[in-house]
C-alpha cells in the first residue's frame, strides 16, 4: 500500500487533487496537482447533492493527470461536523477508547449512533487534573456519502479528515510549524474554514457559510450579466483587469465577507483576552481577489498573506509553474490530505 494518499478535496465549485512524495524532515515533492470544475449546487454546505456530477469530475481529473494510485484521503466540513475541546477524567489510552463515545453524548447535539467519533489527547490538564481532548464528531451519513463518491469513481477512500485540520497540515508543510498565534482562512466557493493556531496546535475552528460565490453573485446581480460572465469578470479583475464597476462591487462584497470572518476572530479573542493574532494566512480559490485580503487586513489590523502551498516544494518536471502560482492557493486542503497515510485517524 502506498505510503501516503492522494489528497482529494471535494469542493462546491471544483474538485482539487494533490499527489506528493514525502521526503525527509517534513519535506515533500509535488508530483501532481489539478482542478476540475463541478456543476453548480453539486455540494452545498458540505453536503453532496449531485453524486454523479462529483464522480464524473473526479474520474476526469484522474484520467487527465494519468494517476493510477487508488488510495485517497477526503475532507469533510460544514453542519455535519462538530469539533470541541473537552475535559475528561484522567484515563489510560485503553480506557479512553471505551469511554469517549459515552462522554461525547454530553457535548454533541447528535445521537452517538448517528456519528463517527474520534479524538486526540492534547496533553493539557485543568485544575481538577482532568485531561484535555479534541473531540470530533461527524455524521455517518455525510462520511458515507463522501466515501461512496470515491468508490463510484473506482477509488479506495482510506482516510476521512476534517477540512480545518487539513488546512493546518497543508500550511505547516509549506511554511513550517509556528509558535505564533495565526489565523488560517481557507476561502471556498460557498463555505470557508477558519483555523486559529496557538503554540502550534489548533485553538479554534469554525466553518463560515460564505465564500467566493458571493463575489460572483453580486457581480451578476448588479451588472445584469450571466453567472459565467460574472465569474469571468471576477477572475479577470483578480488577474489585473482594472474594471472600476467590477472593482466597486468586489470591494463592497469583500467588506461583507471580511466582517463575517472577523466575527469568528473576535469570538476567539474574547475568550482569550491575553492573546493577539500576529498574522492571517489566506488560502482557497478567492484568496487572490485583491479586495478580500485588503478588507481582512483592515478589520483584523494585522498583515494578511496569501498562501502558496507549493512554493518551496520540489516539483515534478511536467508541472506548470505559472498554473501553480495562479491556482496553488486552491490546493491547501488537498495538500494537507495528500500528506495522510492509509489508516490515519482524524487529526
Amino acid at each position: 500500500m502506498a505510503k501516503n494518499c492522494i489528497g482529494l478535496d471535494l469542493g462546491s465549485s471544483a474538485v482539487k487533487l494533490t499527489q506528493v512524495k514525502k521526503g525527509r524532515g517534513g519535506t515533500f515533492q509535488l508530483l501532481n496537482f489539478g482542478i476540475e470544475p463541478v456543476p453548480p449546487d453539486t455540494i452545498v454546505d458540505g453536503a453532496i447533492l449531485n453524486h454523479s456530477g462529483v464522480v464524473e469530475a473526479v474520474r476526469a481529473l484522474f484520467d487527465r493527470l494519468k494517476i493510477k494510485q487508488k488510495e485517497v484521503a477526503l475532507a469533510i466540513s460544514g453542519n455535519a461536523l462538530i469539533i470541541k475541546k473537552i475535559f475528561v477524567p484522567a484515563m489510560t489510552p485503553e480506557e479512553l477508547e471505551e469511554q469517549v463515545p459515552w462522554e461525547a453524548e454530553h457535548h454533541i447535539p447528535f445521537n452517538k449512533n448517528d456519528v463517527e467519533i474520534d479524538y486526540q489527547a492534547l496533553g493539557g490538564r485543568n485544575a481538577a487534573g482532568q485531561m484535555e481532548l479534541l473531540l470530533v464528531a461527524a455524521k455517518k451519513e455525510v462520511v458515507n456519502d463522501y466515501a461512496q463518491v470515491a468508490r463510484e469513481a473506482s477509488l479506495h477512500p482510506v482516510v476521512v479528515d476534517v477540512a480545518a485540520f487539513a488546512v493546518q497540515n497543508g500550511f505547516e508543510a509549506a511554511y513550517g510549524a509556528t509558535d505564533d498565534v495565526v489565523a488560517l482562512i481557507n476561502v471556498g466557493a460557498s463555505l470557508s474554514t477558519i483555523n486559529i493556531l496557538a503554540g502550534g496546535t489548533s485553538a479554534f475552528t469554525r466553518d463560515v457559510t460564505t465564500g467566493g460565490n458571493a463575489f460572483t453573485d453580486d457581480i451578476k446581480r448588479y451588472l445584469g450579466v450571466s453567472g459565467d460572465e460574472a465569474e469571468a469578470m471576477k477572475v479577470a479583475f483578480s488577474e489585473g483587469d482594472a474594471s472600476q464597476d467590477v472593482g466597486r462591487i468586489l470591494v463592497n462584497t469583500a467588506n461583507g465577507i471580511a466582517g463575517e470572518f472577523q466575527k469568528s476572530i473576535d469570538f476567539f479573542l474574547s475568550s482569550h483576552p491575553d492573546t493577539s493574532i500576529s498574522r492571517v494566512y489566506l488560502g482557497g480559490g478567492s484568496a487572490r481577489v485583491p479586495p478580500l485580503s485588503q478588507a481582512i487586513e483592515a478589520r483584523a489590523r494585522v498583515a494578511v498573506e496569501i498562501m502558496e502551498p507549493f512554493k518551496n516544494a520540489a516539483k515534478a518536471p511536467h508541472l506548470d509553474d505559472a498554473f501553480l502560482r495562479t491556482h496553488g492557493a486552491q490546493g491547501l486542503v488537498s495538500l494537507g490530505l495528500a500528506l495522510r497515510s492509509p489508516g490515519d485517524k482524524f487529526q
